[in-house]
């Protein structure tokens, strides 16, 4: 039987993972709570038929751009 890392695949090209509240407090060094205000102010989450909130990491970053440059411009 193949090890686990052998049958490692690339993902089709476009094809992008969601990430979970867990993984994105964790990319921003945040907590909880951040994220949950985060989600709050507008952060785009993604449908999901399971539990908890799923994100695309590039329309996160989108967002948190145009928070930056909101703040910026303020």
């Amino acid at each position: 039987m193949p090890s686990k890392a052998s049958r490692r695949a690339p993902l089709p090209a476009g094809l992008i993972p969601l990430i979970d509240r867990r993984q994105l407090e964790t990319y921003y060094t945040v907590s909880p709570y951040q994220v949950q205000k985060w989600i709050d102010a507008g952060l785009p989450t993604e449908p999901f038929n399971g539990r908890g909130d799923r994100f695309d990491l590039n329309k996160v970053r989108a967002w948190m751009a145009e928070q930056d440059q909101l703040a910026a411009t303020a």
